[in-house]
């Protein structure tokens, strides 16, 4: 079944789909887009920028700057 810009589904065929459309633009029918994305937990996100500071504390500075000329590489071979 195909989907919309957003992952809500529309009929497959051509007729459905026109009918469904006009549907909406009259007012006839209401447009459903589906479930929202749920938000992100916070907390698991603070665990994660945690971690990110930890690893970069237990990193010597040569390891990081080897990873950061590793990555300008990349940047660059593009």
């Amino acid at each position: 079944m195909p989907t919309g810009p957003k992952g809500q589904h529309r009929p497959a065929d051509a007729i459905g789909n026109a009918i469904r459309v006009a549907q909406i633009a009259t007012g006839e029918a209401e447009e459903d887009f589906g479930p929202e994305k749920p938000e992100k937990n916070e907390a698991a996100a603070e665990m994660g920028r945690k971690g990110a500071a930890a690893r970069s504390a237990a990193m010597t500075p040569e390891r990081r700057a080897e990873i950061a000329r590793m990555a300008a590489e990349k940047r660059w071979k593009r």
